[in-house]
């Protein structure tokens, strides 16, 4: 497929939607938030399709349930459009205005990024998160997403352009590439004459294809290998329903846990209780040999398993001698993505903060809330795990660069 002519229809619709006024944007989610709701029936027919596609595959149940939607996620699409059109509009916000000694005045302001093209996997609900995020930042979106999605992604693509045209702004803003062919992603990340940035979601695979071919500068993700510690000040009863949430809750998506550490002192007491849960919930448990002396039913863990993202109901337990060696752990096998730490004890937590170098640190809290929707954020177009120039989930902000604007009174330069 010829992706030119797609490129060039989404240059020409930047112009008019990075001007486009925040009411007009706010008009587009609002009417997008309604055909979703409307269209649900229609939306879940296609997503069915996708789904006994996907069986007949072979595509495992983690990736399956990224790949579903229900009566329950549709709306949660359309609540999160809303939620977008409720936040503030970052573009042409001033910024940091100062006057220079010789009466310059120098300040920046926030304008869209341009032609976003985002390359995702199996999940369709991302399809409306970037279209929201895109178009209310001022910016216009090309969507490559995965064959597996092909049918809902489509359904999808047409709802927002219908939006699109119902607000008055070019539909043209969002596409949804209709090709399922995965040369296709290779021509979109080295279109460096229409494309200004890529973000690619999906596999680590996905990731590093794209970051090594693209000529676009890319926002990289490479995987999610989030950790629990448990340390030995922690509420276990917290500590517990912490540690099962983050890995069950959903166990295919980048911000599950992968690693469970648990101080010594403590392991005894905490293990039993928290393996038994686990493996109620389907759990297999990979453990250091002091994790497999204390639950029968672990098996031994490998080299590699601390450093997978497992994405399925697999969890890797090691048990550490305090705070350093579990820092130590973190720090050699980290992902820069999410990291939870349990513990009553506020030095240590400060501590933990202060040395895990990830894009979301927490306390006493599932790592399920690295979420551009429970931070607040309206929805995210991804999480970034490199610092340039975005770190963690990427909201209507992170969308945007700042230009320089400078107010003089008939100044040269001398």
């Amino acid at each position: 497929m010829d992706l030119v002519p797609l490129a060039k229809k989404a240059r020409l619709a930047a112009n008019q939607t990075a001007t486009a006024d925040t009411s007009t944007k706010n008009l587009f989610l609002q009417l997008a938030a309604k055909l979703l709701r409307e269209q649900a029936d229609a939306i879940l027919a296609a997503n069915a399709d996708d789904l006994a596609q996907a069986e007949a595959n072979g595509i495992s149940g983690a990736l399956l349930d990224r790949l579903a939607l229900t009566n329950e996620r549709v709306a949660g699409m359309a609540n999160s459009m809303e939620a977008v059109a409720a936040l503030p509009d970052p573009v042409g916000v001033s910024e940091d205005f100062h006057t220079r000694p010789n009466g310059l005045r120098v300040g920046r302001q926030r304008i869209p990024l341009g032609v976003i093209g985002m390359i995702y996997e199996a999940r369709p609900n991302v399809t409306c998160e970037a279209a929201a995020l895109c178009v209310k930042s001022g910016n216009v979106v090309l969507l490559k997403g995965g064959s597996e999605a092909h049918r809902s992604n489509m359904i999808l693509g047409r709802v927002l352009q219908d939006a699109l045209s119902q607000a008055g702004l070019p539909v043209d803003s969002v596409q949804v590439i209709p090709s399922t062919d995965r040369s296709v992603v290779l021509d979109l990340i080295q279109m460096d004459q229409y494309v200004d940035l890529v973000i690619p979601r999906g596999g680590e695979g996905l990731i590093r294809f794209v970051t090594e071919n693209a000529r676009v500068p890319v926002v990289q993700h490479y995987k999610g290998n989030c950790h629990v510690y448990v340390h030995e000040d922690a509420d276990l009863t917290k500590a517990r329903e912490i540690t099962v949430n983050a890995k069950t809750h959903r166990p295919g998506v980048c911000n599950a846990a992968e690693t469970l550490l648990i101080d010594a002192t403590i392991a005894e007491a905490f293990l039993p209780d928290v393996a038994a849960e686990l493996k109620s919930h389907g759990v297999q448990i990979r453990g250091c040999p002091s994790t497999v002396k204390i639950v029968d039913h672990a098996i031994p863990a490998t080299d590699e398993d601390w450093d997978t993202e497992f994405l399925d109901l697999i969890l890797a337990v090691r048990v550490v001698l305090g705070l350093d060696e579990a820092l130590a752990h973190i720090q050699k096998h980290t992902s820069l993505h999410t990291e939870a730490i349990i513990t009553e004890n506020e030095a240590v937590s400060a501590r933990f903060i202060k040395s895990v170098d990830s894009s979301c640190v927490l306390v006493n809290a599932s790592t399920r809330f690295n979420d551009g929707f429970e931070l607040g954020l309206g929805a995210e177009i991804g999480i970034s795990t490199t610092k340039l120039h975005a770190f963690g989930p990427m909201g209507l902000e992170e969308l945007t660069a700042k230009k320089f604007v400078v107010m003089g009174e008939g100044h040269i330069r001398a």
